[in-house]
């Protein structure tokens, strides 16, 4: 009779720990776009990249795009830096956030097929255009 406890008690255990750590979780995934007739530029330090929310007066030129796309709920420190690094790939002294919004990415559809249903995913989606000082 102890044993069947343990293991029911230990079972239990084991899935509400899994259950947090499945809720708890949060990614970003990043992506680059370089641009057409860009020359390439070394790496940066990812530390020194600025985070801008509009462009800077200085002039600069456009490198490309990093995209991002977090899921869960990331901080927003995670996400700069996640910029921070994919910009300084590109070899960028800053990225200016120009797109940050919620949409709909994709639908789900479930039940038999006499009843289906269907609900829409939606996602959020931030870019950032990389620059580089003149």
């Amino acid at each position: 009779m102890r044993d069947r406890v343990w293991r029911g008690a230990a079972a239990a255990s084991i899935l509400l720990l899994a259950v947090g750590c499945l809720a708890g979780c949060t990614t970003i995934s990043v992506s680059s776009t370089h641009y057409l007739g860009v020359p390439e530029f070394p790496a940066t330090d990812p530390g020194a990249v600025e985070i801008l929310r509009q462009p800077p007066r200085r002039p600069h030129e456009r490198l490309g795009e990093v995209i991002l796309a977090p899921s869960g709920s990331p901080s927003v420190a995670e996400m700069e830096q996640a910029i921070r690094v994919e910009a300084a790939r590109m070899g960028a002294d800053a990225a200016v956030l120009v797109f940050d919004k919620t949409r709909r990415i994709g639908t789900v559809v479930e039940g038999p097929w006499w009843s289906r249903t269907a609900r829409p995913i939606y996602g959020r989606r931030i870019v950032a255009v990389a620059i580089r000082y003149r």
